[in-house]
Parts: structure tokens; C-alpha cells; sequence
């Protein structure tokens, strides 16, 4: 078990609370019910948690039951949410996406009360698992009167399991307390100003910390308008943008670069609107920054965060957004870099990041082994590698199980996408290691182009660039990378090539 240190924050409802009583009248969310998009204020949005809250009490749910939410973004998944919080039972948010493999897996792990799903997605929960539907719930909750007062837990209480990606095995139930989200949201709202006079779209998956932890809960601190959408399209997002006129975008990478495709005139003009664009989930290539910056006028504000830490690292919101850096700790967090002996390095060296913090959360669910190995001497083992500048910014550079070791130096893939991602043509690139029988491993690249691109237009480019240890010995072209839902590279879904 990991050291804790002292926890500061709230139980969630009471957090909440300031929005939902102390701001009741005031417009909360914008968003599709029954294919007519509805506005409901923080009074209505309090009032249907609570009585969802009496109907699952009435089905026995009861404090420390886990409540697996399975279901996409909607009026449906908030009212989840906030009615598990106020019973003290446990929000367990699972990818929509998922299907028999992941989602027995989950199950079986978290042996939750029931599910609470939609009428289409329904069929995916085995039988012998109690599974509720959205609607059905909704429709029992209007009979009932609404809970009075919540179930108080003290602030290190169990407020979600978030299960990781489960890119190097099974996916981990993360326990996240209340004070975690709680010091998460006020870091969040503090850092980059986030008031109740902004207009928040939300795109972001809410079975996501992303989109739950970052959006939502910040949401309900600040007392900002929201506008839920079911996910993020292209197609109609200049809509959104330019109809809804929000103040403040929460998204990942992949989405910012399909943002650049609008016309030119009409990214200026959203961009005359709006406050605040925040990047993460995944690293956001420096070209896409710039190019951004030139059609909308602003920097996106990069970050890092995880789904067992929350947010853990920014770039300023007044200070330089430098690019392909996420920035300095947030308030309380803490971080450092250690060579594979648990050493300090030195700035401007690449090692393990490791943090800590009340941010960070107190075990894997039922997984005793996995939480002494995730942490050492209280501090959080990331999996990430980073580097720090001198005047304290910090970098990643990719995962420390994508590390290319080749010849005996150390390659960093970050840094040749990063090249790669500069040459004309290319949209995407990922760069793994493969086998070699005389340097051990060596870098091959995974390019996604538009029209046409020539490998020894792009051998010259990494032969200026890099040193001759680094550069890949082959491009590969292919449709798309495989990524999660979250836009982050999926490597071990590439194949292999032979060196």
C-alpha cells in the first residue's frame, strides 16, 4: 500500500452542492433528450439525481456498492453519477465501446450492485449480472420523493474505479477517493480559471477521467453552462461552435487536428469567442499547436494527467504554453525523474516520472501485488518517461515500455514522430521497436500521408535531423493508427514487421 499523504477536499455532493442548491435557477446543461435538445437548470438536475438516488436505494443499492455506468454521453449518465455519489455507493465508468472479453473482465472484477445501461447496449451485460436500463430507471425515479439528505463518507472515501486501457495486460480498477476528485477539481478551476460565466462544450467520453473528472466535476464546482454532446464530430462541431458560442474546450489531440480542416474563416471566428482550448490524453504534436494557433488565435494549453492520478502536470494559463511540453505540477502536486536505479536525473535527462500527491489514488481494486509494484517510497511509478528543462517545464517522451534500446543508446520514439510529423504530407506517424540481430532493436515508422510521400524525401529530413542511431530503418504506410477512444496510440495493435 502506497504512503498517503494528508488528503484535503470534500465529499463530492457537498462540492457539488454549491451548484446545484446554491446556484438552482441558474441554466446548468444544454444537451439532447428524446431528440430535442433541452435546457435544465442545476435545481432540476439536483432534483432528478435525488430521486434516481431513492429509486436505487430501493433496489438495494447501498453505500460501497460499485454501480457500473455503461452508456454514452446523455442527461442519463450525470444523473448516474450524481445519485451513486449522494447513496456513497461507487461509480464505476466503463468504455461504451467495450464488448464481451473487456466487459467480462470489468464485471467479474468489480462485481458491481447492477449496471445501469441504455436500451440498446443492454444485450452486451451477461444475464447473470443485474442490469438496469437508463430509461426504466428514469421513469420509476418520477414516482419517487426525492432523498433529503446524502449519505456523508469521510473525503478519502471511494468515489469511482477507473479501469485503465489495459495496453500491457488487464485493465486495473484505479480506487479514486472523493478528496482525489475533489482536489483534482479545485486544481482544475483554480488553474485555469474556469467561472461560472463560461460556457463549457463537453465532447470528451464521460466513462473517460478526461471527460468525468476534468469536465464534469469542474462543471459542477464552477457553475458554468454546459453543452453535452454524445461525441465529438467534425462534421458538426463548427455548428456547436458557432451556434452555442462556448468559451472553453476540453479535447484530445485527434480532434484539434480534425478542427483544422474547417474553413479558414470560420476557425477565426470561433476562435474571436472562446477563452480557453485544454489538450490531453495523448501528446499533442507541436505542428498541430502552431498551426492551430495561426487559424485560431490561441495556444492550446497542454496537460498530463492519468486515470490514477487525475490531472498531475500544466502549462500555464497566463505564463508561455510551450510546445510539446505539459507544463509545471498543479498546486500539491509533486513530481520527480529517476534514472532505473531510483535516482535522481539531472535537467535535461530523460528518466521514469514518477508524482505525488492527494490526487493520486490508494490502490488497484483487489489487486494487492499490482499496487506495491505501482508505487515506491509513496510516489506514483507513471510508466512515463520525461525529461525537465532548467527553468522547470517538463516533456514527455513516451512510455517507458516503448523505449527503443538499439546498440546500447537509448531512442526515444516521441522524438522521431515529432520529426516525422514536420514533413509535408504526413498526418499521423508512430515509431516502434523491432528485432535485430546486431543492435538489438531498431526503429521502424508507421506513417499515416495524405497524398503522396516519398520514403527518401523522408529518409533525408530524419538524416538531417537525427542521428544516425535513430533513424528508422523502414516506413510503413498504413490507413490509420489504431487508437483508443481517447485519440492515444494503441502500439501493440501495430504488426511487426521484419527488420
Amino acid at each position: 500500500m502506497a504512503r498517503r499523504l494528508p488528503l484535503s477536499g470534500v465529499f463530492l455532493p457537498d462540492l457539488f452542492a454549491q451548484s446545484l442548491k446554491g446556484r438552482a435557477q441558474q441554466p446548468a446543461l444544454d444537451t439532447e433528450i428524446d431528440g430535442q435538445l433541452r435546457t435544465l437548470t442545476f435545481g432540476a438536475l439536483d432534483e432528478r439525481s435525488s430521486r434516481l438516488a431513492a429509486e436505487l436505494a430501493a433496489r438495494s443499492v447501498a453505500a460501497g456498492d460499485r454501480v457500473v455506468v455503461f452508456m454514452p454521453n446523455g442527461v442519463a449518465f450525470i444523473d448516474t453519477f450524481l445519485a451513486t455519489l449522494k447513496l456513497g455507493a461507487i461509480v464505476v465508468p466503463v468504455n461504451m465501446l467495450y464488448r464481451e472479453r473487456e466487459l467480462s473482465h470489468i464485471l467479474g472484477d468489480a462485481e458491481p450492485r447492477a449496471v445501469v445501461t441504455t436500451d440498446e447496449l443492454i444485450a452486451h451485460i451477461p444475464p447473470q449480472v443485474t442490469r438496469w436500463a437508463a430509461s426504466e430507471l428514469s421513469a420509476a425515479a418520477t414516482t419517487r420523493a426525492p432523498i433529503d439528505a446524502f449519505v456523508r463518507r469521510t473525503d478519502d472515501w471511494p468515489a469511482g474505479i477507473v479501469y485503465t486501457s489495459g495496453t500491457t495486460g488487464r485493465a486495473k480498477g484505479a480506487v479514486l477517493s472523493h478528496a482525489n476528485f475533489a482536489v483534482n477539481t479545485r486544481n482544475v478551476v483554480s488553474s485555469w480559471q474556469v467561472s461560472a460565466n463560461d460556457r463549457y462544450l463537453a465532447a470528451l467520453p464521460l466513462f473517460h477521467v478526461h471527460g468525468l473528472g476534468n469536465g464534469v466535476c469542474s462543471w459542477l464546482l464552477s457553475g458554468c453552462r454546459m453543452r453535452l454532446v454524445e461525441r465529438f464530430d467534425s462534421a458538426r462541431g463548427v455548428d456547436w461552435f458557432s451556434e452555442w458560442k462556448p468559451t472553453l474546450f476540453f479535447g484530445v489531440p485527434t480532434m484539434y487536428f480534425r478542427m483544422l480542416q474547417w474553413p479558414p474563416n470560420v476557425c477565426a471566428e470561433i476562435g474571436r469567442g472562446m477563452r480557453l482550448f485544454v489538450s490531453g490524453s495523448a501528446p499533442l504534436p507541436a505542428r498541430v499547436l502552431e498551426e492551430f494557433r495561426a487559424r485560431f488565435g490561441h495556444t492550446i494549453l497542454e496537460r498530463y494527467g492519468m486515470s490514477e492520478t487525475l490531472m498531475n502536470l500544466g502549462n500555464s494559463y497566463e505564463g508561455e504554453r510551450r510546445p510539446g511540453s505539459v507544463g509545471f505540477p498543479l498546486p500539491g502536486v509533486e513530481a520527480r525523474i529517476v534514472d532505473a536505479e531510483g535516482r535522481l536525473v539531472a535537467d535535461g535527462e530523460v528518466g521514469q516520472l514518477q508524482i505525488r500527491g492527494p490526487n493520486v489514488f490508494s490502490e488497484y481494486w483487489r489487486n494487492p501485488d499490482a499496487t506495491r509494484a505501482a508505487f515506491v517510497d509513496g510516489w506514483f511509478r507513471t510508466g512515463d518517461l520525461a525529461e525537465r528543462s532548467s527553468d522547470g517545464y517538463y516533456t514527455l517522451r513516451g512510455r517507458s515500455g516503448d523505449l527503443i534500446i538499439s546498440g546500447g543508446f537509448n531512442i526515444y520514439p516521441r522524438e522521431i514522430e515529432e520529426v516525422l510529423l514536420e514533413c509535408p504530407g504526413v498526418r499521423e506517424a508512430a515509431v516502434v521497436g523491432v528485432t535485430d540481430a546486431a543492435r538489438g532493436e531498431v526503429p521502424v515508422a508507421y506513417v499515416v500521408g495524405e497524398g503522396t510521400i516519398d520514403d527518401e524525401q523522408l529518409a533525408a529530413v530524419c538524416e538531417r535531423q537525427l542521428a544516425s542511431f535513430k533513424r528508422p530503418r523502414a516506413f510503413i504506410r498504413v490507413d490509420a493508427l489504431p487508437r483508443n477512444a481517447l485519440g492515444k496510440v494503441q502500439r501493440h495493435l501495430l504488426p511487426t514487421p521484419q527488420a
